[in-house]
């Protein structure tokens, strides 16, 4: 091959996969709703069609990415859904918003105990947070677009999206048809409402030092106690962003949309 059109063909491949990787591609958009509105950004599968129905993942980031930009949120996980050979695999829609700064995504105490590790007191039950309010508004509006296949709805998040995934499921029992918390924790009282219902891959470092592993561990035991299909993948030397793991993972996404009601 003449050097020069290598050099073409090489700059044209690298290109690719910039543009593959443009976050661009999440378009931005606000959901308005009783009582506020809600940042999110959505991605399209590759030549959407209005006149089909994909699979929907909603994905809720963690707390160092809240705030009211809009963009913060695509830090983490973004590039998996934005993989050209993903979105080729698995045409879906993505949609990923974003929690307000001095919000929450889980209804949840946070306390520290003497060791300096933080306690967490979760009540999925009680009163939604003005974040999961919209968070919740914005599902039901997407799941009544006409473009969303009911079977294949799936959530997931890391950290604090991790313990609003949990909450998510338990405040939507018969929506999703898989669940993918990455870090989370939630209350294990709580399973009752959907461990029949729902596949879960819980993911977790095991020297996580921000959302200490027993979290996940309960919420895996009462699950499985409760007859639920849930997978765990606790990583022993990962600390807190145990989600670099996750979504390394080669059978996590064939796993996911595997899944349907």
């Amino acid at each position: 091959m003449n050097k020069y059109l290598f050099l073409i063909v090489i700059i044209s491949i690298c290109f690719s996969k910039v543009k593959a990787q443009d976050k661009s591609e999440f378009k931005s958009a606000r959901h308005q709703y009783k009582g506020g509105a809600i940042p999110f950004r959505i991605l399209y599968p590759l030549e959407f069609d209005t006149s089909k129905k994909y699979p929907l993942v909603f994905f809720l980031h963690g707390a160092g990415e809240r705030g009211n930009d809009n963009k913060k949120q695509l830090v983490h996980g973004s590039k998996l859904f934005l993989d050209a050979s993903n979105r080729s695999k698995y045409p879906a829609i993505v949609v990923m918003p974003q929690c307000a700064t001095e919000d929450f995504w889980a209804n949840v105490e946070k306390t520290k105990v003497e060791d300096g590790q933080r306690s967490f007191t979760f009540n999925p039950g009680g009163k939604p947070t003005p974040a999961m309010k919209g968070a919740l508004s914005l599902l039901d509006s997407l799941t009544s677009s006409g473009v969303v296949d009911k079977k294949q709805m799936y959530v997931g998040g890391l950290s604090m999206g991790g313990m609003g995934t949990f909450e998510m499921v338990c405040r939507r029992p018969n929506t999703f048809a898989a669940a993918i918390p990455i870090c989370g924790g939630s209350n294990p009282e709580s399973v009752k409402k959907y461990a029949k219902k729902v596949s879960f891959w819980v993911f977790h470092g095991a020297k996580d030092n921000v959302v200490p592993p027993i979290q996940s561990e309960q919420m895996v035991e009462a699950i499985r106690s409760k007859g639920g299909d849930v997978k765990f993948s606790l990583y022993p030397e990962a600390n807190h962003n145990s989600w670099d793991k996750a979504f390394g993972e080669p059978e996590l996404l064939p796993w996911l949309f595997s899944q349907k009601k």
